[in-house]
């Protein structure tokens, strides 16, 4: 599938020719077949498709979590899939940000620590952290919630934290599994709506999956994912022309 969206930005994230092949007794799964996508800085883009059809293993190959069988992922100047683990480490830690629909969260830290890791794993100084959590927590609508731990937080906040967390680093791509599976319509809608406005606002490239059709009203572009297959959403229209960065 290739992509024919006309950007005036180039590629944060460029994918090409990605499969995946499962060897099991049974024989051969193919979980993703000669899959290509381009995000672009400041679009949300909504991959949507039935549960088994391959959306995970998408994201786990575009965030250098899992390896394709065949094909190529490039990161700003690095091509992730053959790069030095040392040089995927940094794309993972400096680059991507992840959402996971469980939220992810460490139970035993505070929201602001939860934050807060990310920036410490990449040695950030003290001072800096602070100052990051701080503005993050902010902007998720958490800033007075920054010593409560994850136990005592609701299922819409504690996914806020888990997007807090995702964008510590500053990352250009944000990759989001399922990140209102958990959660009800009402504080699913917030979470798409908070989403798509630091996409907009961050100039931050976002694919979101999700089995949720009203989500799509919301997106720059569609994908759907069936059998492994990538194709573009032909059968919907974006509600918001894609912003050029």
């Amino acid at each position: 599938m290739s992509d024919t969206q006309t950007h005036s930005a180039r590629p944060v994230l460029e994918a090409s020719g990605l499969s995946v092949v499962h060897r099991t007794p049974a024989g051969d799964v193919h979980a993703l077949v000669d899959a290509s996508l381009d995000l672009h800085p400041g679009e949300l883009v909504v991959l949507i498709g039935p549960s088994g059809a391959g959306k995970t293993t998408l994201l786990h190959v575009l965030g250098g979590i899992e390896s394709p069988t065949t094909g190529t992922v490039r990161v700003g100047d690095v091509t992730v899939t053959d790069a030095p683990e040392r040089d995927i480490d940094r794309v993972r830690r400096d680059d991507i940000g992840y959402v996971f629909q469980s939220f992810g969260l460490i139970a035993a830290l505070s929201a602001e620590e939860n934050v807060e890791l990310p920036l410490r794993i990449a040695g950030a100084d003290p001072a800096e952290r602070s100052a990051q959590v701080s503005r993050l927590l902010e902007r998720v609508g958490l800033a007075g919630h920054a010593k409560q731990r994850p136990n005592e937080l609701s299922g819409g906040q504690q996914q806020r934290v888990g997007i807090a967390r995702a964008l510590a680093a500053a990352p250009r791509v944000l990759l989001a599994d399922e990140p209102t599976g958990q959660l009800d319509s009402h504080t699913a809608a917030a979470m798409i709506d908070l989403i798509a406005t630091i996409a907009h606002e961050d100039g931050l490239a976002v694919l979101l999956s999700t089995h949720d059709p009203s989500i799509v009203a919301r997106a720059d572009r569609v994908l759907e994912l069936h059998d492994g297959v990538l194709r573009a959403g032909a059968a919907f229209e974006p509600a918001v022309p894609p912003r050029a960065s």
